[in-house]
């Protein structure tokens, strides 16, 4: 069956879409019943929640497994360049006949009755990953984590929670502590849950949980401790010391990110091997991610290009501080974000460091911002900024102006998506 075989059935979920989306587990619960169960058949299952970071912790937690000889199921979303990158089977990207066949077992099983893309594809990767024997299974919640389709693992072997902040306020609630409580959802009854570094409100609230449920805390700032010193990571807890190298992935943001796998791992009982290899060999597209062939590259010339899918005002905090560390250099942004974003929560950290901007519209987003409103946004923030009609035609004028610039595409995992689909970089 060819790729459009997975594709066709893909469109076909989409139908059955309610109208309306409410947060409940009822339709999941309903699918897996008919299915028999798939989620009570799987490897040991590591569950991640958060708001930012969830996916790179997740791919370090991988890298670390692997590194130590395991191998590993592993479930993310959103996709980038295509749907098949949610679902890794011990390790591989899931092939497209096995997709198809699952897609299309879960399709025939749910008949017609109503059921939300992300509900009836995660039954589709649980299924999946029940058929193929592994030695873990990473989850990572799509939104918030009590009322989550991922959250029907009822003994996972541990819980991760990264850092909370605010997104997604018209599902889970519009404070930190709202939200807190959606994502401490995921804690089970005895489950150790590692907790990245959070506000004191919304540990407060996941704090809480964890004592109703008997939930032992591996807390960031408590337990286990991460800093950067001379160019090395420094974890600590009470079981020792760990010197290794900063992670494979950029940014001051992700130390905080690797301590969090490395209490995870730490929790599992691997070894420094592990340790190493999460620092190592991990790999996550779209997360300040250096583009190095493809047309845009070529195009880019002696420019440097990079690419980032980040899209809240603590991403933007993340690049901030980023783009800060990095040698001078004229830095411009090519933006486009959804319309449920922050834009100027977001835009305003990176300011003092923004040479000019340009704004796109997301090509074949529905809920993309304009690249009217985008601009005006950035010009709130004292960044100059000026509308494209495309990101290649974004970057043939900054290229004109300054031709060794420092160019950023970013503001959407949408965007970096079609980035990539268009500009596939190696692994």
């Amino acid at each position: 069956m060819t790729a459009k075989g997975s594709d066709v059935i893909l469109d076909r979920m989409l139908a059955l879409h309610p109208k309306v989306i409410d947060l409940v587990l009822d339709r999941v619960w309903r699918l897996l019943d008919v299915l028999d169960d798939p989620q009570d058949h799987l490897p040991p299952v590591v569950h991640i929640a958060g708001t930012n970071g969830k996916g790179s912790t997740l791919a370090m937690i991988r890298a670390g497994l692997e590194g130590a000889g395991h191998s590993v199921h592993a479930y993310t979303s959103p996709h980038l360049a295509r749907f098949h990158e949610r679902i890794r089977l011990a390790g591989e990207l899931i092939a497209e006949p096995a997709l198809a066949e699952v897609l299309d077992e879960c399709l025939a099983a749910n008949g017609d009755d109503p059921i939300t893309y992300f509900e009836i594809t995660t039954c589709a990767a649980l299924l999946a990953f029940s058929r193929v024997p592994a030695d873990y299974t990473l989850l990572e919640v799509g939104l918030g984590g009590r009322l989550d389709a991922t959250n029907v693992i009822t003994k996972p072997a541990l819980t991760v929670i990264t850092p909370v902040s605010i997104d997604h306020t018209q599902f889970l609630g519009d404070t930190i502590e709202r939200i807190a409580g959606e994502k401490a959802g995921i804690l089970k009854r005895g489950v150790p849950c590692v907790v990245g570094p959070q506000t004191e409100a919304a540990l407060e609230v996941i704090e809480a949980q964890a004592a109703r449920l008997g939930s032992p805390l591996l807390a960031h700032g408590q337990h286990w401790h991460v800093w950067e010193e001379r160019g090395r990571l420094i974890y600590q807890d009470e079981t020792g010391l760990l010197d290794l190298p900063l992670p494979a992935l950029p940014g001051a943001h992700q130390v905080e990110n690797a301590g969090a796998a490395l209490a995870a791992l730490r929790a599992l009982r691997q070894g420094e091997p592990a340790a190493e290899a999460a620092m190592t060999d991990v790999r996550w597209p779209a997360r300040m991610q250096r583009l190095r062939v493809g047309p845009l590259a070529e195009r880019a010339g002696a420019a440097e290009l990079w690419l980032d899918g980040g899209h809240n005002a603590s991403a933007g905090e993340a690049l901030g501080c980023y783009l800060g560390d990095l040698p001078k250099r004229p830095t411009h942004l090519i933006c486009g974000m959804l319309n449920t974003k922050d834009v100027r929560g977001y835009l305003r950290p990176m300011a003092p460091h923004i040479t000019a901007l340009h704004a796109v519209s997301i090509p074949g987003e529905a809920n993309t911002l304009s690249a009217a409103e985008t601009t005006q946004a950035a010009r709130d923030e004292g960044i100059p900024a000026q509308e494209a009609a495309s990101v290649t035609a974004a970057l043939d004028a900054i290229i004109v102006a300054s031709p060794r610039a420092r160019v950023l595409i970013c503001g959407s995992l949408y965007l970096a998506g079609e980035i990539l689909r268009e500009n596939p970089q190696p692994d």
